[in-house]
């Protein structure tokens, strides 16, 4: 427990800070501008990792010399992920709640993989 406060809290102070900063500054146009321009790359960014961890962990593609090794826990987990996902935005109309989908691929994954 002591680990992961040590890894979690300085963070969250950090950003505790900055959301503060930010929020006194976000009336000044040249702000709002850098803001604008930093959004992109952010989401470049996740992306990049979102497909470096489903190549690696659909397809087992850790280089380019590796051969592909399809991991079918983890193809059935995301099928079954993506299937609530798409049949829960569809009865109810809005997207499901990221809370409650982490915690259905946890109770998944210890399902799976007998965690």
């Amino acid at each position: 427990m002591d680990f992961v406060l040590g890894v979690v809290l300085p963070s969250f102070v950090i950003i505790l800070l900055i959301a503060a900063v930010l929020k006194n500054l976000m009336k000044y146009a040249g702000v709002n501008a850098f803001l604008s321009g930093v959004r992109p790359c952010v989401i470049a960014m996740i992306l990049a990792t979102a497909i470096g961890m489903a190549m690696s962990t659909l397809l087992g593609f850790t280089d380019i010399y590796s051969a592909l090794a399809p991991d079918p826990k983890s193809i059935l987990a995301f099928a079954i992920l993506w299937l609530t996902h798409l049949e829960y935005k569809k009865i109810k109309k809005t997207a499901p709640s990221p809370i409650i989908m982490i915690l259905f691929s946890a109770a998944l994954g210890m399902l799976l993989w007998g965690v």
